[in-house]
C-alpha cells in the first residue's frame, strides 16, 4: 500500500543521506522525495512517498525516528491531509496543435509559462492522478519534456 510519510528534521548537511540510506540499506524504495526548508531555516521538511504492508511502514517509522537530527515523523496516510504535485510538460505547439493544447490547459487548470514558435510549456498543480490524467490528453500530441516534483503533503487542519 502507497504511503505519505512526514519528516521534520534538522537543517544539516548529511541528514538527507541518512534518511535515504536508511531505505536503501534496508531495500526499501523511495517513490517521491521532496525537501525544503521550512518556515525555521533551523528545520527542512521532508515529504516522501513509499509502498509496503503496515508491518513495513511501522518499521520504517521506527527506524527513522532513531536517526540522529529527526525531529518528528508521521505517516500522513491515516489521517486526513492534502496532497500536491506539480509538473513542467513542454508539449509540441505547432500551429495546428495550439488551440488544441490550449484547451487542455484551461481544462486542467494548467498555467502556460513559457511559448516558443514550436512548443508550450505548462505548469500543472493537482493530483497525481491530475497530472497522470493531463499528460495522457498531451501524449497524444507530442510531449518532448516532463518534469515532476513528486508530493508534497500536510496534515489537514482540525475542524471544529
Amino acid at each position: 500500500m502507497r504511503h505519505v510519510i512526514s519528516v521534520s528534521v534538522d537543517n544539516e548537511p548529511g541528514v538527507l543521506s541518512r534518511v535515504t540510506g536508511l531505505f536503501s540499506g534496508r531495500g526499501f524504495n523511495i517513490e517521491s522525495l521532496c525537501v525544503a526548508p521550512t518556515i525555521d531555516p533551523e528545520v527542512s521538511h521532508i515529504t516522501l512517498v513509499t509502498t509496503g504492508n503496515e508491518m513495513i511502514i511501522e518499521q520504517i517509522i521506527k527506524q527513522l525516528r532513531k536517526l540522529i537530527n529527526v525531529i518528528k515523523v508521521v505517516d500522513l496516510t491515516p489521517t486526513e491531509h492534502v496532497e500536491r504535485e506539480m509538473a513542467l510538460v513542454r508539449v509540441k505547439a505547432e500551429d495546428r496543435q495550439r488551440a488544441e493544447v490550449l484547451r487542455i490547459a484551461d481544462i486542467f487548470r494548467c498555467r502556460v509559462v513559457d511559448v516558443s514558435p514550436s512548443a508550450y510549456t505548462l505548469e500543472v498543480t493537482g493530483t497525481s492522478e491530475k497530472l497522470n490524467a493531463v499528460l495522457s490528453l498531451l501524449k497524444t500530441i507530442g510531449i518532448q519534456e516532463v518534469v515532476r516534483s513528486g508530493s508534497l503533503a500536510i496534515q489537514r487542519s482540525r475542524k471544529e
